[in-house]
């Protein structure tokens, strides 16, 4: 990845494996040992995704004694909200428009 790149919320939570290691250290802190043992993957490719949701900004890592903690880092998930909520916005006036033409049709079929 080029200097000038900047990898973001999006590619963070693009990867199931990713979502998964946000998911187990949401509630509380956890070495990168226990993370690991979490995967049947290789603890290079656990680095790896650790090493990217740090470059999103996700995962803080912190040093205690000669164990490294990853913590999260979950206000960065506020882009993904603003995102959605454009489309949340479109979608609930798709769903107004289709409840009042229903609510049309019944009334137009309603015996007199």
């Amino acid at each position: 990845m080029s200097a000038t790149a900047r990898r973001d919320v999006f590619q963070a939570i693009s990867d199931p494996t990713r979502r998964e290691i946000i998911n187990l250290i949401a509630h509380e802190p956890m070495n990168l040992n226990a993370i690991a043992d979490k995967f049947n993957i290789s603890r290079p490719a656990i680095s790896n995704h650790i090493k990217i949701l740090t470059e999103c900004g996700m995962v803080i890592i912190t040093q205690q004694g000669r164990e490294r903690f990853c913590g999260a880092k979950l206000d960065t998930l506020g882009e993904v909200s603003d995102w959605i909520d454009q489309y949340r916005v479109f979608w609930m006036e798709k769903f107004d428009s289709l409840d009042k033409y229903i609510n049309k049709i019944q009334h137009k079929n309603q015996p007199k």
